[in-house]
């Protein structure tokens, strides 16, 4: 089976040089935006994965998806580019990114606000699920990965 190449994650927006554990953009972990370009595909895969599922996760929180042809038929017709190959929660992220602002009626893109979300404003959700994907990267780089958590642990 052949696998698309990765491509970064980098949206442009790196807080990792100003010393962020966790880059505030992408969500990668500092030392993997680093070595980004010296890792294999697999390597870069297994991060992509993490990204798509922790986004995942969120975007389930506060969007569920009601007919995927539709937000497919949608996101093709407005031209907003987004990646087939991702987890479709993924793409309403893409969505939102593009023009949360501009979405009167999400059930035209065939997704529904879950109920504890529903009476705020699109651009609301967008910026909130961002801050919520980046607080799931930071939990999983503090518990798993960070060099502090190893010198405290049994292990020493």
């Amino acid at each position: 089976m052949l696998f698309k190449p990765v491509r970064t994650p980098c949206v442009g927006i790196c807080s990792t040089g100003i010393g962020d554990d966790v880059c505030r953009g992408c969500k990668r972990f500092s030392h993997e935006v680093i070595h980004w370009n010296g890792y294999s595909q697999e390597q870069r895969r297994t991060i992509a994965n993490r990204l798509e599922g922790f986004l995942s996760q969120v975007v389930a929180n506060y969007f569920e998806i009601v007919d995927q042809g539709l937000l497919i038929a949608q996101m093709e017709h407005q031209q907003i580019r987004f990646q087939k190959d991702q987890p479709p929660h993924c793409w309403v992220f893409d969505l939102l990114k593009a023009g949360a602002s501009q979405i009167d009626d999400i059930s035209l893109y065939g997704l529904a606000v879950t109920p504890g979300y529903k009476s705020l404003p699109l651009p609301e959700i967008k910026l909130a699920i961002d801050a919520d994907f980046y607080q799931l990267s930071v939990a999983h780089y503090e518990r798993y990965i960070s060099p502090a958590q190893w010198s405290n642990s049994v292990f020493t």
